[in-house]
């Protein structure tokens, strides 16, 4: 088990006691629910910037090669795999 640490949150009323009947009404503690609504935001958050890491290193690719599919070609592409039909992403080109 990963060791833990506390950490000190303020929150206004009405968001505690939301917190509190959503506790209860899950059978959970409001610690819980925390946890699990931080662990849940940062895990999607995670996600969000490492989908945007990966925008920015293909477009800096882009800018440094000129290698792309069209538009066209990733459409036929797709329109394949959604057919079913086991087909090759399209070839980069200048």
């Amino acid at each position: 088990m990963a060791s833990s640490s506390t950490t000190s949150l303020k929150i206004d009323n009405e968001l505690k006691e939301r917190i509190q009947r959503l506790a209860a009404a899950r059978r959970r503690s409001p610690h819980w629910v925390m946890r699990e609504a931080v662990e849940q935001y940062v895990g999607r958050e995670e996600q969000r910037e490492k989908l945007r890491q990966d925008a920015l290193a293909a477009w800096n690719h882009y800018e440094a090669t000129g290698l792309h599919a069209t538009a066209e070609e990733a459409d036929a592409w797709l329109a394949k795999l959604e057919a079913g039909k086991d087909a090759k992403a399209p070839e980069c080109h200048d």
